[in-house]
C-alpha cells in the first residue's frame, strides 16, 4: 500500500481552468473546510486523481489529507495499529451483498467519532439505506467529481445553522499606478449602493493605502490594529475598527504612515479575513501591487480575483505571469477577472485591447477609457465616480463590474469586429 501526503501547502497545477459553467460553478457555495484529517483509500487511478484535485483546492487549505492506494481491508489493517482520522473515504467495487461484511473489521477499529464516506460502483437504493442505517455518513456512486466530494465533506463537517461566509473579492494591479485601488473603491461603493448590502472595504496597503483619502475619512484605528493584534480580533473588535463611509459601506483603513516597517508574514491577514467573512456579505480587498508570501496566500484563498492593467507591454507581461501563477494557486477556480484601465491616454503608445487579451485567452470584464478630469475631480474631492457624475460612462461601467464580481452578471463573448466599448458584452442575471 502506498500513500501520498498532502498538507496545508498542497497546490496542484492543471492544464486548464474549469469551464465557466462547470465544476467551478458547483463549488461556488462550498465553504472552506475546518481543520480536520482525512484518509482516502482508492482502488482506481481515476478516484486517486479526483482526490488529488481535492487536495489542491483552496477550500481544503486547513485539511490534512492522506491518499492511499488500497481497499477497505487495507484501511482496516492500517487503523488496527493507528488512530483513525476525522473522516475516512473508501472506494470499493465490492458487490452490495458482500460490502457490509467487508466493513465489519474496519468498524471494530474505528473511533466512534470517525465519519465514513463510501464510493461504490452499484446504484442500489437498498444498499444506500442499509449503509446509512449502519452509521455510514454517505454513499456515492462512482464516478464522482471533485465537487461532489467537497460538497459531501462540507455537508458532514460544516454547521448548516451557522451564518454563511461573506464573499471576498480581491483587487490587485498588474503594475503600480494602474488604478486598481480606485476601481476597488468605486466597486465597493457601487455594490453597497446598488444591492443595499453590507460591504466592508479593507485597504491592505498599510504604508501607502489611499482608501481613507478617497472616502474623505481619517479613522484613528483600522487595519494595523487588525493585523498586529490578532489575539483581540473578533466581530466586536472589528466593528470598533471600521469607519462608516455610507449607509451600507464600512472601511477598514490602512494607517498610511511610515513610522515602522511592514514586514508581514504569510498568514498575517488570515485572522482578519476569517472575521471579515463572518461580518459582512461582501468584502472588497484592496491589495497592493506586490508579490510576497502573504499576497500569494491571500490571493489563493479569496472567492474572486480582479487584475487591473493598462495596455502596455510591461502590464501584459505582468498580467500573463500573474494569471499563470494564480492558475497554479487556484486550480479549481475560474480565472481572474481582467479590467483594462486608462485606455486611450493621449500621445501614449498602446497595445490594442484585442491584441492585449489574445495571449491571455480571456476577455476583459471592463475597458475603462482615460478620463483625467472625471477621475481627478473624484479623487481630489473624496468622492466616488457615481457621486461626481452618475450619468458618465465610467459610472455605468463600475455598476456593471459590480454585477460581474458579485455573480449577478456574466461576461458574454464579444461579436466579431472588436471588443466593444465598456461592457456591452454583459448579460444580467
Amino acid at each position: 500500500m502506498t500513500s501520498i501526503e498532502y498538507g496545508i501547502e498542497a497546490r496542484l497545477s492543471f492544464d486548464a481552468y474549469p469551464d465557466e459553467g462547470g465544476r467551478s460553478g458547483e463549488l461556488d457555495h462550498v465553504r472552506p473546510l475546518p481543520r480536520i484529517s482525512i484518509h482516502a483509500f482508492c482502488e482506481s487511478e481515476e478516484m486517486q486523481q479526483t482526490m488529488e484535485r481535492c487536495a489542491g483546492d483552496r477550500r481544503m487549505a486547513k485539511v490534512s489529507l492522506r491518499i492511499n492506494n488500497g481497499s477497505i481491508q487495507a484501511a482496516a489493517n492500517m487503523f488496527a495499529s493507528a488512530p483513525t482520522p476525522n473522516l475516512i473515504v473508501l472506494e470499493t467495487s465490492s458487490h452490495p451483498a458482500a460490502l457490509l461484511g467487508e466493513l465489519a473489521p474496519l468498524a471494530e477499529v474505528c473511533d466512534p467519532s470517525t465519519k465514513v464516506v463510501i464510493i461504490g460502483h452499484h446504484n442500489d437504493i437498498a444498499l444506500y439505506r442499509e449503509l446509512i442505517r449502519n452509521g455510514i455518513s454517505e454513499y456515492l456512486v462512482a464516478p464522482v467529481s471533485m465537487a461532489e466530494i467537497l460538497n459531501t465533506i462540507a455537508a458532514i463537517f460544516v454547521d448548516p445553522d451557522s451564518e454563511p461566509l461573506g464573499r471576498t473579492i480581491a483587487f490587485i494591479g498588474a503594475k503600480g499606478g494602474v488604478g486598481s485601488s480606485t476601481i476597488a473603491h468605486n466597486c465597493a461603493w457601487d455594490i453597497s449602493n446598488l444591492f443595499s448590502t453590507e460591504v466592508v472595504l479593507a485597504d491592505l496597503d498599510l504604508p501607502f493605502g489611499t482608501a481613507n483619502i478617497d472616502f474623505d475619512q481619517d479613522p484613528a484605528q483600522g487595519m494595523a490594529e487588525a493585523v498586529y493584534t490578532p489575539e483581540r480580533l473578533d466581530e466586536v473588535f472589528l466593528d470598533r475598527l471600521l469607519a462608516k463611509c455610507s449607509e451600507h459601506l464600512s472601511l477598514l483603513a490602512a494607517p498610511s504612515t511610515l513610522d515602522r516597517g511592514y514586514d508581514l508574514e504569510r498568514g498575517s491577514f488570515q485572522p482578519m479575513l476569517e472575521v471579515l467573512q463572518r461580518s459582512a456579505p461582501v468584502n472588497v480587498l484592496d491589495v497592493p501591487h506586490a508579490w510576497s508570501e502573504w499576497t500569494r496566500a491571500l490571493l489563493g484563498e479569496v472567492d474572486e480575483v480582479v487584475v487591473t492593467a493598462v495596455p502596455d507591454l510591461a502590464n501584459l507581461r505582468n498580467t500573463k505571469n500573474m494569471f499563470d501563477a494564480l492558475k497554479k494557486l487556484r486550480p479549481n477556480d475560474r480565472p481572474p477577472h481582467l479590467i483594462l484601465n486608462q485606455v486611450g491616454m493621449p500621445k501614449r503608445p498602446e497595445i490594442a485591447p484585442s491584441d492585449f487579451c489574445e495571449p491571455l485567452e480571456i476577455q476583459p470584464i471592463a475597458i475603462i477609457p482615460f478620463d483625467a478630469q472625471l477621475f481627478g475631480t473624484a479623487a481630489n474631492s473624496g468622492r466616488m465616480i457615481a457621486e461626481v457624475d452618475k450619468k458618465s460612462p465610467a459610472a455605468e461601467t463600475f455598476a456593471q463590474i459590480a454585477h460581474v464580481v458579485t455573480g449577478r452578471a456574466t461576461v458574454k463573448k464579444p461579436k466579431k469586429g472588436g471588443l466593444g466599448k465598456m461592457l456591452g458584452m454583459l448579460g444580467r442575471k
